[in-house]
């Protein structure tokens, strides 16, 4: 996988060995945040990953969690909305990731190596 910057403190970081102590402090809540969808993502069964790119483009979308999942399953999922309700998808997904985020601002996650939820094996839904 080649080396892309996606933040230069003192160095290029590669986004397979990104760590959340390699951000500033004002960074934190959102990685915290963004691994947490990626977390219920994984839960729920979707192979879905939110890199830092595909987050930050729908924090331009919308800052409201359900708007931000009902614009991707819109344009980037739009075949689960054939058999879903694109608003209790984004109900459930945010529910989960309020979960996830709760047990990692809990546990110090700022603390320890962030988890590449893409790299994970499972179930996908709908696919």
């Amino acid at each position: 996988m080649p080396i892309r910057k996606t933040f230069d403190v003192r160095h290029s970081i590669s986004r397979r060995n990104f760590m959340i102590d390699d951000l500033p402090i004002q960074y934190w809540s959102s990685e915290t945040e963004r691994n947490a969808y990626n977390a219920a993502f994984y839960e729920l069964g979707f192979r879905w990953h939110w890199d830092r790119e595909v987050y930050c483009q729908l924090l331009r979308e919308s800052q409201d969690g359900t708007e931000r999942i009902c614009h991707y399953l819109r344009t980037h999922q739009p075949h689960l909305l054939r058999a879903y309700d694109a608003k209790f998808l984004a109900e459930v997904i945010e529910q989960k990731k309020e979960e996830h985020q709760k047990r990692e601002l809990d546990a110090g996650a700022m603390k320890r190596r962030y988890f590449n939820w893409a790299e994970t094996r499972g179930a996908e839904l709908g696919a």
